[in-house]
């Protein structure tokens, strides 16, 4: 009875078959099962057709009789490499040819699956021969960087062990609809960085500015006309100002949601001036979504007194003018009025009589009611002006 063959080529020998060369058929044998188990070959893939392998029977050397393959060759378009229907084995498949082209790992024949090998990847290609007419072919992709896995999944938690993640300019990490949630943005030579901390109970979670520059700031940044926000729970929202042992602090706390209010306090545009205080100098709009300009004004009662007025000039709410009209008359323009604001005025040199200090109004302002300027023209006279509303306008204090 003559040998028979396995589909990979190891000879199958008779009894009493080949005297005198058994010993060197079962070598063949055993490099064969050899070369399967753990072998490596190259192989070319043709640019103008498929490539064929085939098994040369009781020989080494035949490419699918080695576990591993690496396909070589230049190629302009994917490229089929076909084996026989009968192979059933497993396979480390290795695209190394040039042309950043598919590698395709299929039957000669049939209509069933095949692996396709990307260019410069390898995959674990199953043969099985599970069918004599359309045989399939199983593939795992073997990933030799995450950055091959285009969507990886992790087991369990992601433990750094004592690394650091990089991430790429504006890119960071997204939520489980694919939204960007938290994105990074780098600073060439940065030397400083945002530090979160988390807290034990009783105590606050923490971000802060930590680097190597021994002062820091903590820079927030809203877009466009966006806000600031400091969200209530169970109370208003609160911003506290620690000492620098943050063992003490004051707190500025939004009104009570039963208040309805979401007015606006604008800070002052004028320098900071000793013994003034900030009160509201206009409001644009009104009620619970006004907004309030703040101005620094003189304490209730005092008046800040200017240095002697002898030309016209424009006066200046919560101010006082010694007016000296010796060498001729002496216009005053009001300011744009406030409510409270208040204007004060004496006559220097008692000159009032002969050469009259004129008050002139603001735009359509009145003053008592009137359109027409205040002509003052009593010698020695003193006396405040106070602003109330658009009807009335300024009005004399002492009058």
């Amino acid at each position: 009875m003559a040998s028979t063959y396995t589909p990979l080529g190891v000879e199958l020998q008779a009894t009493g078959e080949n005297a005198g060369t058994w010993g060197t058929k079962t070598n063949t044998n055993l490099q064969i099962i050899e070369q399967i188990s753990g072998g490596y070959t190259t192989q070319a893939v043709s640019d103008s057709g498929d490539t064929t392998l085939s098994v040369s029977d009781g020989s080494t050397g035949a490419t699918l009789s080695h576990r591993v393959i690496e396909f070589t060759g230049s190629l302009t378009g994917s490229r089929n490499v076909t084996i026989p229907l009968d192979v059933q084995n497993f396979y480390f498949l290795k695209n190394a040819t040039s042309g950043s082209q598919n590698v395709v790992f299929k039957y000669a024949t049939g209509t069933g699956t095949s692996a396709t090998v990307a260019n410069g990847k390898t995959v674990i290609a199953y043969a099985k021969a599970d069918d004599g007419t359309n045989p399939n072919i199983s593939t795992i992709s073997l990933a030799s960087d995450l950055v091959d896995d285009t969507t990886p999944q992790l087991g369990g938690n992601l433990d750094t062990n004592s690394f650091m993640i990089d991430f790429d300019d504006a890119h960071g990490i997204r939520d489980e609809n694919g939204a960007e949630q938290l994105i990074f943005e780098t600073t060439s030579s940065a030397v400083n960085h945002i530090d979160i901390t988390n807290a034990a109970t009783g105590s606050g979670a923490q971000i802060g500015s930590v680097g190597d520059d021994s002062n820091i700031n903590l820079r927030l940044r809203s877009k466009g006309t966006g806000l600031l926000e400091v969200m209530g729970d169970t109370n208003p929202g609160s911003i506290q100002l620690n000492c620098e042992a943050n063992s003490h602090g004051i707190k500025l706390t939004g009104p009570a949601h039963s208040a309805g209010q979401s007015y606006e306090l604008k800070f002052p545009t004028g320098n900071v001036t000793a013994d003034r205080f900030l009160k509201v100098a206009s409001v644009t709009g009104s009620g619970a979504t006004g907004v309030g300009q703040l101005s620094f004004a003189e304490v209730s009662g005092g008046t800040s007194w200017q240095s002697v007025k002898t030309s016209g000039f424009t006066a200046v709410a919560g101010e006082g003018y010694f007016i000296d009209t010796t060498s001729g008359a002496i216009e005053m323009d009001l300011p744009a009025g406030s409510i409270g604001d208040e204007i004060s005025f004496i006559d220097y040199a008692g000159t009032f009589d002969s050469n009259a200090l004129t008050i002139d109004q603001n735009g359509s302002e009145k003053i008592a009611g009137s359109t027409d300027p205040l002509v003052v023209s009593t010698e020695r006279a003193a006396n405040t002006l106070v602003y109330v509303d658009g009807t009335q306008g300024w009005l004399l204090k002492n009058n």
